[in-house]
């Protein structure tokens, strides 16, 4: 590794195309086999096995084996922070009033960035939940909560005060790669995406991160938030 700029390292680990294919499909948070990564990538088990292996060994992804197979998931959040700030660097703005192509569509609209909503629900309900004073910034990358934020959370079901306690930042403002504003990630934002999961607002997709507000979901960001999320 490079001791004067390690970046560079990653970077190269990133930008072989295989290698970003695969760290794309573990984008979502999930863990995948071998057999599955090498498909999303399109190349052979051999080759995908070589690239997987210097993922490991650089950091980005961890693996375990389960019976016969080996699954490999992105090692740390900040992997996933990383892919989506680089996403919103590669990626031209969009025009104003452009429409967006049909196959994209869903997953600009919401999506999950490692273990956190993204995509323009999730930065809208950022901003809603700062107008309504659950959470407010705190230095250049972090969120903290508002006046509002532990009554307004626990509502909906979350514990702040517990989520603080986790290993890992507790609010974090992520850029978002589409809307390149900021949602929210950490441990509150993942742990308020699975509880829209559970509550039956959002539905995953099969086969991609991308994920589906449901009526339900749509109706409850509409009268809580103002979010017009159909």
């Amino acid at each position: 590794m490079n001791a004067v700029y390690p970046i560079t390292a990653v970077a190269e680990l990133i930008g072989e195309p295989a290698r970003a294919a695969m760290l794309i499909a573990l984008a979502d948070g999930r863990a995948l086999p071998a057999g599955e990564l090498a498909r999303a990538a399109g190349i052979s088990a051999q080759s995908a096995s070589g690239h997987l292996a210097k993922l490991v060994v650089g950091g980005l992804l961890a693996v375990w084996n389960e019976g016969r197979h080996r699954y490999y998931r992105m090692a740390s959040p900040e992997v996933g922070h990383a892919l989506e700030a680089l996403g919103a660097i590669a990626t031209r703005p969009r025009a104003p009033g452009a429409q967006r192509p049909p196959e994209t569509r869903a997953l600009h609209h919401a999506r999950l960035c490692y273990d956190h909503l993204a995509g323009r629900v999730g930065v809208e309900l950022a901003d809603a939940f700062e107008r309504s004073g659950w959470i407010r910034i705190e230095g250049e990358r972090e969120y903290e909560l508002g006046p509002q934020g532990e009554s307004g959370f626990a509502a909906l079901g979350l514990d702040a005060a517990a989520l603080r306690q986790a290993r890992r930042s507790f609010a974090r403002r992520c850029l978002d790669w589409t809307e390149r504003r900021p949602h929210l990630a950490g441990a509150l934002g993942a742990a308020l995406c699975a509880r829209m999961l559970e509550l039956e607002w959002l539905a995953r997709l099969p086969k991609t991160r991308a994920l589906r507000v449901t009526h339900r979901g749509a109706r409850e960001l509409a009268q809580r938030f103002g979010i017009v999320a159909a």
